[in-house]
């Protein structure tokens, strides 16, 4: 099919859903916000300048309900074209119709995910210029912006040994060639961000692998990509994604602690903030909660892949989060910080393979995007509370030796002298389980009000 021919608007592929309002808790209406109310003001910004949802481009349009035991479970009905190209612009045309019904400002992709490959990297290239030209105009339509675009370097066979890490000097050669044309494209579209995720930098075994190597040659990548985003005006903020595991057993990105600690390392910091992601965070085995607050006191937690795992399988499941503790608690962290800044919350999650019907995506979205709502104003009205109790616990820190020892006044034979001449210090409470009482508290009482 030539480019002549192909039809790059058409009819609607959702045309008996409606978009999606706000219609309150009492509603039965599946197809309805009950607590996400876009224009509510919370703490002075709207719901909707607060959340600033996005949604993935690869679960969302692209994902067809295969896992490794299992072929497709769905086939879309914008992926049906035999030309590759007429394939990219039904799904683009769907992605943002479906972007616009749910009432969402953002969306985020890999250049995989728009349109597939062709045999060689100019074809490649010049099958991206053709879609980048129909979502601009798409963008332009709709008002809907790219939260952040990024490079899979992980897919092809090419990369099965890693992309900037690679053994190979040809295949980070081919990896930097196709992060060079994102980052043209994120500037085209008016990206907000740009990330990085490892996935097959790092290792199987250490018997056939260098990892200092390795590790200077993904410092120096990233150092290329700062120098040439700065050459072509492209000003978005840079983002690392940390993940544990999944493909490889060890990657050099296993939390937001490797990643800091790589940061700091290379003289990387003042170019990077990380993505922290919910099901990658509980595969390096910690809770989401952790990986947000340990990104936060660097000042460098930049957007969020809002999801979840499954607490019985040890795989990244890639599930939408629902739970209000777990969205409530993420939220604490991101409004005590003042918000994500030019980062988000993008929906990295994806249908259960059983679920097929395309009334389900917006389903799914919906309870996670109310599932936040409440967890925004669970936050909203703890965080007060939160800080008072903080400071109380901390107090002694405020004067007398805690206060010396804050400034950096005390040494140890000071420390010593205090001990011995004061009593045996008096244990006091922690007081957890009322404050997980006062939590669950606050949260009924949003729900009763809602």
């Amino acid at each position: 099919m030539s480019q002549e021919k192909i039809i790059t608007r058409g009819p609607e592929f959702f045309p008996n859903i409606p978009r999606i309002n706000y219609e309150g808790s009492d509603s039965k209406n599946p197809l309805s916000f009950k607590w996400y109310n876009p224009v509510q003001k919370v703490g002075g910004k709207t719901m909707k300048e607060h959340l600033r949802f996005a949604i993935s481009y690869w679960h969302t349009m692209q994902g067809e309900g295969r896992d490794i035991f299992g072929n497709p479970t769905v086939v879309r009905p914008w992926n049906t074209a035999s030309d590759a190209k007429q394939r990219a612009a039904d799904t683009a045309n769907a992605a943002f119709e479906f972007f616009t019904k749910i009432d969402a400002g953002y969306y985020c992709f890999h250049d995989a995910d728009v349109i597939e490959e062709a045999g060689n990297l100019r074809e490649s290239n010049e099958r991206i210029d053709f879609i980048v030209g129909i979502l601009e105009e798409l963008q332009t339509e709709t008002g809907i912006k790219l939260l952040w675009n990024t490079t899979n370097l992980f897919s092809n066979p090419r990369f099965m040994a890693g992309a900037a890490t690679n053994p190979d000097a040809s295949v980070v050669a081919y990896a930097a060639a196709k992060v060079k044309k994102m980052l043209e494209v994120g500037s085209k579209l008016g990206a907000e961000n740009y990330v990085f995720w490892g996935g097959r930098e790092g290792y199987e075994t250490l018997m056939n692998t260098d990892m200092q190597r390795e590790l200077d040659h993904m410092a120096k990548f990233l150092f290329g990509a700062v120098d040439y985003a700065k050459k072509i005006g492209f000003d978005a903020q840079f983002l690392i994604e940390p993940k544990a595991m999944e493909p490889s057993k060890h990657q050099y990105d296993h939390d937001a602690a490797t990643c800091l600690n790589f940061l700091r390392e290379y003289g990387l910091m003042d170019y990077f903030k990380l993505n922290i992601e919910a099901n990658h965070a509980t595969l390096a085995g910690h809770s989401f909660e952790h990986e947000l607050t340990v990104a936060s006191n660097a000042g460098m937690l930049g957007s969020v892949d809002s999801n979840r795992g499954d607490v019985l399988l040890g795989w990244d499941t890639d599930q939408f989060a629902i739970e209000f503790y777990d969205t409530a608690r993420a939220m604490i962290v991101i409004l005590n910080q003042g918000g994500l800044g030019s980062g988000g919350l993008n929906f990295d999650a994806k249908l259960r393979r059983g679920s097929t019907d395309l009334e389900d995506l917006f389903i799914a979205h919906i309870g996670s995007m109310d599932a936040f709502a409440v967890g925004l104003l669970v936050a909203e009205k703890y965080l007060a509370r939160h800080k008072e109790i903080l400071a109380n616990r901390y107090n002694s820190f405020d004067s007398g030796i805690g206060e010396q020892f804050e400034s950096d006044n005390i040494d140890f034979e000071a420390f010593e002298n205090h001990a011995l001449n004061n009593p045996e210090p008096v244990t006091i409470s922690g007081k957890q389980e009322l404050l997980e009482n006062e939590f669950n508290g606050i949260l009924n009482d949003v729900m009763k009000a809602a």
